[in-house]
C-alpha cells in the first residue's frame, strides 16, 4: 500500500534538507507546463520552502493551448512567475543551423531551450532548478535528454504517475490539474498515445512486475533498456584506471 501522506511529508522534508545543504536561502525555480507533474513539484516546494521562495516559469513556444492551466497553478499557489516565450529562440536556431533538422531534433529542441531558460532565470534569482520528471516517464525514457530530464534536485523521480496523483490531491491542488490528461506539448498527442500503453499498465508493471499483455511487456522492457543511459552519469575516460584486456 502506498502511504501518500507519509511519502508527501518525507519528500517535503527532503526538499528542505536539500536546500539547507545545497543553497541555504535559495529559491526553487520550476518550469510550469500546466500538467500534473510541474504542478505537484511546485506545490511540494511551496510546502517545503514557502511561497515566497518558489518561482514559476511559463515557457510557451508561440501559442500554448493550455497555458490557462499553468496560470491557474501559479495563481492557486500564489507564487511569483515569469512568462518567457521561447519561439524566437527556437526559430532562430532552426533558421541558422545550415541544414534541415530531422523531425526528432525539432521535437526535442524546445525542451532544451526551456531548460536553458530555466537556468538563466535561476542563476539571476538565486535559484535551484527543480526537475519535474516522475518514475513512470523515466522508466521508459519519456523525456528529453538535457531538456526536461535534468535539474538541480528531483523530488518525484521515484514516484509513479498514480502515486503522484495521490500526492497532488493531498496537496490540495485543483482536480483539473491533478487529473489532466498528460500531453507532451511537442507533437499534440497524449503521452499514452505516444507510448502505446497506459500509465496504469506501466505503473502496475513497475511496482508489481505484473502485466497482462506480453507485447506491452516486451515494449516496456525494450524502452527501459534503450533509455537507461539517460539516468546514468555521463561516461568519462579515466587515465588512472588501467584498461581491461579484451
Amino acid at each position: 500500500m502506498f502511504d501518500a501522506l507519509t511519502i508527501k511529508n518525507e519528500c517535503v522534508q527532503w526538499i528542505r534538507d536539500f536546500f539547507e545543504q545545497n543553497g541555504k536561502g535559495c529559491n526553487a525555480v520550476v518550469g510550469i507546463s500546466g500538467g500534473k507533474d510541474s504542478s505537484i513539484v511546485a506545490a511540494l516546494c511551496v510546502e517545503a520552502l514557502g511561497k515566497d521562495r518558489v518561482i514559476g516559469v511559463l515557457m510557451p513556444n508561440g501559442e500554448q493551448a493550455d497555458i490557462d492551466m499553468a496560470l491557474l497553478l501559479v495563481k492557486h499557489l500564489e507564487i511569483k512567475y515569469y512568462i518567457v516565450n521561447i519561439k524566437d529562440a527556437v526559430d532562430g536556431l532552426i533558421n541558422n543551423i545550415p541544414f534541415a533538422l530531422q523531425t526528432q531534433s525539432i521535437t526535442n529542441l524546445p525542451p532544451r531551450v526551456r531548460m536553458t531558460t530555466l537556468y538563466a532565470v535561476s542563476q539571476s534569482n538565486n535559484g535551484r532548478v527543480a526537475n519535474t520528471c516522475n518514475l513512470s516517464e523515466d522508466w521508459v525514457g519519456y523525456s528529453t535528454r538535457y531538456g526536461d530530464s535534468v535539474g538541480d534536485f528531483s523530488p518525484c523521480s521515484h514516484l509513479t504517475v498514480a502515486e503522484m496523483k495521490e500526492i497532488g490531491r493531498l496537496l490540495g491542488l485543483p482536480g483539473v490539474l491533478v487529473d489532466k490528461v498528460p500531453i507532451d506539448g511537442l507533437c499534440g498527442k497524449t503521452d499514452e498515445d505516444n507510448l502505446g500503453f497506459t500509465y496504469a499498465e506501466l505503473d502496475r508493471y513497475i511496482r508489481t512486475g505484473e502485466i497482462d499483455n506480453p507485447e506491452t511487456k516486451a515494449k516496456i522492457d525494450r524502452m527501459h533498456k534503450m533509455n537507461l543511459f539517460k539516468l546514468e552519469v555521463m561516461p568519462s575516460f579515466n587515465p588512472n584506471i588501467p584498461t581491461k584486456a579484451v
